[in-house]
């Protein structure tokens, strides 16, 4: 049954938002691309399989307010094993006050800890295993269904460091246990796009979680290796599986991405949420220890016009503003006369270099407003692939 309910909207103001995480760098989708295809925005593609299966979503929800992309796995092999002992219930009917309430202390924590873009990496990694081609849809098919929560997937390479982020984000499902796990982590995504000064994208609440290790990525779900790669590894390939890999970083990218059902435009707008956070190389194996932008000592400027010391010290931004969400990725990566201590990633530069992508990539430099709109959307679509929703009352 198909219910709609009146969108649930609350007002906040801005206070600092740092970040302590690299935000993510993309998703998936499983489509095997002819190589010999035009790259372009009309892109034609041979398709590998006969047919793509597409869960229906039971939509009902709530409409919100307000995410960045996953890097390389870390090639080190020292990842700490995490055995999740978290809640594993199946529904409780989730009220618009019990979201409000989670939001409240959402926007508290962010606020104090400055821990902004880690819950963005951790809502995409979450969404990024969602491969649009399994028949047996949801949970099997991967997607925003909670299960990054739970080991294998915590333990994958590619999700290094996000055990840190299902810790802090505990509490709030402690308060409020009708709200999702998979909730919580893509309203904590959203809203530190909208703290730190980017849109409010117009969010969707009442999925429901994946209720054990089974459903996760790497066990009874999508394979491990869905998440996209920012520099190629040893072989001179991009790719954490082989359905995924490619020697071409434009090709690597849209394999992941089309697997999901997004396009080149939502590849490029999503790239750009790397505008907040940094990389840090224990745990993408990007980046350096620190540089003069994310030392400690670096007042880095937040939306609001005020400056802030109080962030965790290391990695590597891709921007010297990098606790502001706004379009200065775009207008970093193409200049060859920004800071060398700056992030560009391979995955980054692609952009400015492929027919398909740059077109996009150089209507964000020259519009912030252009960049939001198209962002917006992306995020919105990306927070629910794979979800299955339930009303909220």
């Amino acid at each position: 049954m198909i219910s709609i309910v009146r969108p649930f909207v609350a007002s906040f103001t801005f206070t600092a938002c740092p970040s302590s995480i690299i935000p993510p760098l993309a998703l998936i989708v499983f489509v095997t691309i002819a190589r010999s295809a035009p790259p372009p925005v009309s892109l034609t593609m041979k398709i590998a399989c006969a047919s793509l299966a597409v869960a229906a979503i039971v939509s009902s929800g709530v409409n919100a307010f307000s995410s960045s992309l996953p890097l390389r796995p870390s090639t080190a092999s020292t990842t700490r094993q995490f055995t999740s002992s978290t809640t594993t219930t199946t529904s409780l009917a989730v009220t618009k006050a019990d979201l409000a309430g989670a939001q409240t202390m959402i926007d508290a924590l962010i606020k104090e800890k400055n821990c902004g873009p880690i819950f963005v990496r951790l809502a995409w990694h979450d969404s990024g295993t969602y491969d649009r081609n399994v028949e047996a849809g949801f949970p099997k098919a991967g997607g925003a269904i909670g299960s990054i929560r739970f080991a294998p997937e915590i333990n994958h390479g590619a999700n290094a460091g996000l055990i840190n982020a299902v810790k802090l984000l505990e509490p709030i499902k402690e308060k409020y246990p009708s709200v999702s796990y998979a909730d919580i982590y893509q309203m904590a995504s959203a809203r530190t796009v909208a703290l730190a000064g980017g849109p409010v994208i117009d969010m969707k609440y009442g999925r429901v979680d994946a209720t054990s290790a089974e459903d996760a990525a790497g066990a009874g779900g999508p394979p491990e290796g869905n998440l996209p790669d920012a520099e190629p590894g040893p072989g001179g390939t991009l790719g954490g599986n082989a359905a995924m890999t490619d020697s071409a970083p434009e090709w690597h990218l849209r394999k992941v991405f089309y697997r999901m059902g997004l396009g080149d435009e939502e590849i490029v707008a999503l790239s750009g949420a790397h505008t907040i956070g940094r990389a840090y190389a224990d745990r993408s194996g990007l980046g350096a220890e620190k540089t003069k932008f994310s030392d400690g000592k670096y007042a880095v400027p937040l939306a609001d016009g005020t400056t802030t010391t109080k962030y965790t010290p290391g990695g590597t931004p891709w921007v010297e503003n990098w606790l502001v969400f706004d379009n200065a990725y775009f207008k970093t990566i193409n200049d060859a006369s920004t800071d060398a201590e700056l992030l560009k990633l391979t995955s980054d530069k692609v952009l400015f270099k492929d027919a398909g992508f740059k077109h996009y990539a150089m209507k964000y430099a020259k519009s912030k407003d252009d960049f939001f709109v198209d962002y917006a959307k992306a995020h919105k679509k990306l927070s629910e692939l794979g979800s299955k929703f339930e009303p909220v009352e």
